[in-house]
C-alpha cells in the first residue's frame, strides 16, 4: 500500500530545502521522535533551536513547485516514490548512515524483497575479470540472490545482463536521475532489466543529470541495500573501492576476487583482501558469510562441481594458457609443440569452452578446467 500523497509530500518538501541532506534530516527527525509531521507541526522558535535559518523555515512552511512536479511522476504507471516510513523502503537501507530521504524507483517493487548481494568492478575489465563476474554472477543467481549494480559500463553491466540471463533479479542504482539514464549506451539494458521485473532505482529528481559528485553518494545506496558487497575487479583508485569501504561502513560483508599481482586492473582487489576483505574463488566462499543461506552451501558445491569435473581435450596443452592473454607464440614454446599443432588444438578448446580468443592470442576461461 503506498504512502499517502499528503505524508510524502512533507518529505518531498524536507528534501527540497536548501542544506538540508540526509544527516541533518535525520538530526532533526531524531529530536521529533523520527516522526515527519511532528518536525512540522513545530513552530519556528524550535526549528530555529534546532539550527535551521530562517529561509530554510520559509521553504519548509511553503513547499518548492518541485514536489508537485514529484508526486505527478509517482503517479504515472511504472513510477514508485519511497520514503523511509514507507513500509515498502528497504529495511537494510534504512539501517544505514545518510540512509537516502527518497527513492525514485521504476519498475517491479517485489525486486526489493529478495536478499541482494552487491557486485562492482572496473570499467575497464580483462577478459578474466568478466569472466569471473559472469561465473559468480550465475552462481549467486541459482542461491536466491538478487544482484545490484550501478548500471555503468564493464563489471557492472556484465553483472546486469548475467543476472538476466541467469534467469535471476537484478536492480540497478543510478547516479542520475530515472528519466535521465547513464550512461546511455546501456539505455537497451535498463530496459530489459524492467521488462524481466528488475527494478531501477535513484535518490536523485528524475530529470537531474549524471553529475561527477553522484556517483560517489550512489554507492552508498549499492552497498545499503544489500547483505554484502563483492569488488570482482578493480584497480587501485577504482570507484568500486568506494563502495566497499561504504559496506565496512555499514557494518555489512566485503568480499573481493583475487587477481594476478601484474593486473593493474586487480591491484584494488588485492589490496582489499591483504586489509581483511574475504578472498572469492566460488559463491560459496560468500554464502557461507550469510545468515539463512548456509543450507545453500551443497548445492553451490554441487553447481562448481558439475562446471569443473568434464573432460577437456588436449589437457596437457590447456596448462600453457594462463588467464590473461597468452600469446599462440608462448603457447608453442611452453608445450614445445609446433605452432600449427598448437593452433589447431586451440580451436578445439575453445569449441569445448575451456579457453577464448581475445586480441593477441588466447585466455582460459575459468569455468572451464580439467581432471
Amino acid at each position: 500500500m503506498s504512502l499517502p500523497s499528503g505524508r510524502l509530500a512533507l518529505w518531498l518538501t524536507l528534501d527540497a530545502v536548501t542544506g538540508i541532506g540526509p544527516v541533518t534530516a535525520a538530526r532533526l527527525l531524531a529530536h521529533f521522535g523520527g516522526d515527519i509531521v511532528t518536525l512540522f507541526d513545530a513552530d519556528d522558535g524550535t526549528l530555529r533551536a534546532l539550527g535551521l535559518q530562517s529561509a530554510q523555515i520559509q521553504q519548509m512552511r511553503w513547499p518548492q513547485p518541485v514536489v508537485e512536479q514529484a508526486l505527478s511522476w509517482a503517479a504515472e504507471p511504472g513510477n514508485h516514490l519511497l520514503c523511509p516510513d514507507d513500509p515498502v523502503y528497504p529495511a537494510l537501507l534504512k539501517e544505514i548512515p545518510a540512509a537516502p530521504l527518497l527513492l525514485y524507483c521504476r519498475g517491479n517493487l517485489a525486486a526489493l524483497s529478495v536478499p541482494q548481494l552487491a557486485m562492482v568492478g572496473t570499467r575497464h575489465p580483462t577478459y578474466a575479470g568478466k569472466d569471473n563476474a559472469a561465473r559468480l554472477c550465475g552462481e549467486l543467481v541459482a542461491c536466491g540472490l538478487a544482484i545490484t549494480s550501478g548500471l555503468a559500463l564493464g563489471i557492472d553491466g556484465v553483472c546486469h545482463q548475467q543476472a538476466l540471463a541467469a534467469g535471476g533479479t537484478t536492480l540497478a542504482v543510478l547516479g542520475s536521475g530515472l528519466d535521465c539514464l547513464y550512461p546511455k549506451r546501456h539505455q537497451g539494458l535498463a530496459m530489459e532489466i524492467l521488462a524481466r521485473g528488475g527494478l531501477l532505482i535513484s535518490e536523485l529528481a528524475p530529470d537531474k543529470g549524471p553529475l561527477a559528485e553522484h556517483f560517489p553518494r550512489r554507492n552508498r545506496i549499492i552497498s545499503g541495500l544489500s547483505l554484502g558487497t563483492l569488488v570482482v575487479e578493480a584497480a587501485e583508485q577504482s570507484g568500486s573501492l568506494i563502495t566497499a569501504r561504504y559496506a565496512l561502513e555499514q557494518g555489512r560483508e566485503v568480499f573481493a576476487v583475487p587477481g594476478a599481482p601484474q593486473n593493474v586492473q586487480a591491484l584494488g582487489c588485492n589490496k582489499l583482501i591483504q586489509q581483511g576483505a574475504k578472498l572469492v574463488l566460488s559463491a560459496a566462499d560468500i554464502v557461507e558469510e550469510l545468515p539463512g543461506f548456509v543450507g545453500l552451501l551443497q548445492q553451490v558445491a554441487d553447481l562448481s562441481e558439475h562446471s569443473n569435473n568434464s573432460e577437456l581435450p588436449y589437457a596437457d596443452l590447456l596448462d600453457n594458457v594462463d588467464y590473461e592473454t597468452t600469446s599462440v607464440d608462448t603457447v608453442a614454446e611452453r608445450s614445445q609443440l609446433p605452432v600449427e599443432v598448437v593452433l589447431g588444438r586451440l580451436v578445439e578448446l575453445e569449441l569445448a569452452g575451456a579457453v577464448m580468443a581475445v586480441a593477441g592470442g588466447y585466455v582460459r576461461a575459468r569455468r572451464a578446467n580439467h581432471v
